[in-house]
Parts: structure tokens; C-alpha cells; sequence
């Protein structure tokens, strides 16, 4: 509240949409964004790739998180000075627990799903679940704005936060869902490689929407992005054209193409649902085998480890355990860690999974083993440019080193 009062309050001068969750805020955020513009709000956003003032995009930081109180506000003010007049603002949990989200006087709350994550910070699911609700008990907190009233977004089909939000007080909550009832959902839904085509359903009407987004989870951060364009009175036909237009987000099913024969794609996909998502999305995208390159953090989430390597054991055709931030952690420790789950799932070491400490030396074997209609997938950094071994940043991005690869391969 110190830094608002330093900026003048800039929250109470923008209608604020917060967006949380375990998994898709950050595309969430991109797309309510783009909703918002092509209705012709100014809009700016800031989530874990970076804040977006007008045409101005600044780095958020190395890894992702909600950035401080102090340069949240500021990026506020920012935005008023800017004449935005809507704000969207990925809302990680550790962001809301330590209040850096606090006096954004937040007129929209979303929420993707709340699934297993960062225990070790919140010690229980209860807490995290709880640090995620804290954004959608700041809409009875929040200033008033001209009427506008307070609308909360929720996941009807997730089982991780439904009720319990449901029983949060707003004075509107739209559900969106594929599987039970809700305000806004979706039929005939088609995934191919060349995105996404279904039709919503909403109480005043159905209308299609295609996505070059890729992959069966991506329709439900869709319509949790329909339901806050619903709820600021945004035409059809405007969601149609905004949707169209969002390629996706970097380092989320990012396609690396240099010619090869097989499919390459980056994910930030770093928790047991995300990376039961993406090798889902992988299968459905791949006409031969699929081979998935991932670790787990250190000094994070331990009790995910065996969780991710079994659901890496049972949906992937080849498996190399990696590096992904051990920090202060043995490596060796945490890929043992996460290769008991592949054993788990029946794989054999040498035949099914492989350990590969080095990220670089990992991601080379996988596309040395690809062959014409496979699909290598590279999960856990995303659009990151550090890796953090012991407590020093080292600069890191998968993208050059699978381009490096590929560039070895002969492809270019």
C-alpha cells in the first residue's frame, strides 16, 4: 500500500484483471490482453514474460514470478501515464502470499486450475490453494470504480478450486467448463497442428473461434479469457478476431523449426498437470514417437519429482531426465528422484529413460535419436534465459541450444 500511496494510487485510475493458477495464466493473461485491445481499450499487462505498456515490452526477471510491489506499481503508473485504461496481471501465489499484488484493486479475478505446486513455499496444498484465493478476497477489498462491479472466473471443471472459490463472495461469477455445467463452454472441438477450432457457448448465444494455439488445454485458457471479455461487454465477433490473432507465448508450445524432418516444441510445462498436458498435446500433434527432455528445480516442489517421471514414463515413447535450476540441490539426487517415477511407469534405464545432467548435452541426444514424424519435446525453462546452479545465474536458453543442435544436425 506504501508503494501505491507513493504513485498515487494508479490501480484505482484502471479496471484491474488479475489471473491465477497453477498452469496458463501467463497465455491467459496474453489473451484477455489482446480481447481487451481489439475492443479498443488501451490495455497494458504484466506477467512472467514481461510488462506491456503500449507498444513498450520490458523483461520481468530471470525466473518467473510476480514481480515486486514497488515495480508493480510502478508499472501501474506507468500504465495510467500511458493512458491505458485496463490492467492484466498474472498473480502467482507466491506474488499474492507476500502481498506484491496487494492495492491493485483488482475489479476482475480469474483463475486457470490449482493443481500440484510450490508446497515447499506453501508447506500444504490447503495453503497454496488458500495464497491462490487471496486475489479473489481482494475483490470485496478493492475500490470501487464508476459501478463496475466485482466479477470472479472460475474453473467449473477443476476440482483443485471450484467450490472453494464458488464460495468467496463477488458480485458476479461466471464458470467456464468442457466437462460440467458452466456460464461459458465449448463444443465440437477439433485440435490439429494448425491450432484449435470449437464453437462457445454462452447464455446469450454460440459463435466459433479458431486458435492457432496448440493443444486441448489451451481451449480451457481460452474460455476462462472469453468470460472476462464477457463480463466487460465484448462483442463476439471482437473475441473471434483477438483469439485469431495470438500466436501463442514464448517458451509455451513454441515450434523451433529449421527444417528438420520431426517436430521440436519448447514448453514451460514444470508441474505434474502442465506436463501431463503437454506430452497429451505431443501425441496428439505426433505422427511417430514422442521424446520428452525435462528435470525438476531444486530447493522446490520435491514431492513432484517421481510424479512427473511417471507421467513422463507412461506418455512418452523416450524419456531424458535433465537439469532444471538444481541450485544449491544435488543434481544426481533429483534426477534419482525423478527417474523412480519412470521406473514406476515400467520404463527401463538405457531403453526407455536416460540421465543426462548436462541440458545442452540432453537436448542433443534427443534430436540425434529423432526420426521423420517424431517429436521432441523440451520442458521446465520456457522462455528463460538463466539456469541457476548453486546460487549463481548462468545465462541459459533452450532455444539456442536446441538451434545449436539442430545446426549440428545439418539443419539451418
Amino acid at each position: 500500500h506504501l508503494h501505491a500511496a507513493l504513485n498515487d494510487y494508479p490501480a484505482r485510475h484502471l479496471r484491474v484483471i488479475g489471473v491465477t493458477g497453477t498452469d496458463g495464466k501467463t497465455t491467459t493473461t496474453r489473451l484477455v490482453t489482446a480481447i481487451l485491445r481489439q475492443a479498443g481499450y488501451p490495455t497494458g499487462s504484466i506477467d512472467s514474460v514481461g510488462a506491456i505498456i503500449g507498444d513498450q515490452e520490458q523483461f520481468t526477471g530471470f525466473h518467473t514470478t510476480t514481480p515486486d510491489a514497488p515495480e508493480v506499481q510502478h508499472y501501474l503508473a506507468e500504465m495510467v501515464r500511458a493512458g491505458m485504461e485496463y490492467a492484466v496481471i498474472e498473480s502467482t501465489s507466491h506474488g499474492l502470499a507476500q502481498h506484491r499484488v496487494s492495492a491493485c484493486e483488482f475489479d476482475v479475478a480469474t483463475v486457470t486450475n490449482i493443481t500440484h505446486e510450490h508446497l515447499d513455499y506453501h508447506g500444504s496444498f490447503e495453503s497454496y490453494r488458500d495464497a491462490k484465493a487471496m486475489l479473489f478476497r481482494h475483490l470485496s477489498a478493492s475500490a470501487r470504480k464508476n459501478g463496475a462491479p466485482k466479477v470472479a472466473v472460475l474453473n467449473a471443471d477443476d476440482a483443485g478450486s471450484y467450490e472453494y472459490l464458488q464460495t468467496i463472495p463477488a458480485d458476479e461469477q461466471i464458470s467456464y467448463g468442457l466437462d460440467h455445467p458452466a456460464t461459458v463452454a465449448a463444443r465440437d472441438i477439433r485440435v490439429s497442428p494448425a491450432g484449435l477450432h470449437f464453437v462457445v457457448v454462452t447464455p446469450e448465444g454460440e459463435f466459433a473461434l479458431d486458435s492457432p494455439l496448440v493443444g486441448r488445454y489451451n481451449v480451457y485458457n481460452i474460455l476462462a479469457a472469453v468470460s472476462v471479455a464477457r463480463s466487460q461487454g465484448i462483442a463476439p465477433e471482437v473475441i473471434r478476431s483477438a483469439v485469431a490473432s495470438v500466436h501463442g507465448v514464448p517458451g509455451r508450445a513454441e515450434r523451433i523449426d529449421r527444417g528438420q524432418p520431426y517436430t521440436v516444441i519448447v514448453d514451460f510445462a514444470h508441474t505434474p498437470n502442465s506436463l501431463e498436458n503437454a506430452l497429451q498435446m505431443a501425441r496428439e500433434l505426433a505422427t511417430g514417437k514422442v521424446t520428452v527432455v525435462f528435470g525438476c528445480a531444486g530447493l522446490r516442489d520435491r514431492a513432484k519429482r517421481p510424479l512427473m517421471g511417471e507421467i513422463a514414463g507412461r506418455l512418452a515413447d523416450r524419456v531424458i531426465v535433465t537439469a532444471e535450476d538444481p541450485r544449491t540441490e544435488s543434481l544426481d539426487e533429483i534426477m534419482e528422484q525423478v527417474v523412480a517415477g519412470c521406473r514406476q511407469a515400467g520404463c527401463a534405464e538405457g531403453e526407455k529413460f536416460w540421465r543426462i545432467g548436462d541440458r545442452a548435452e540432453a537436448i542433443a541426444a534427443a534430436l540425434k535419436m529423432a526420426e521423420p514424424g517424431d517429436l521432441v519435446l523440451v520442458t521446465g525453462k520456457g522462455h528463460e534465459r538463466s539456469m541457476c546452479f548453486g546460487t549463481v545465474e548462468h545465462p541459459w536458453s533452450d532455444h539456442e541450444a536446441i538451434e545449436a543442435a539442430l545446426r549440428d544436425l545439418g539443419y539451418s
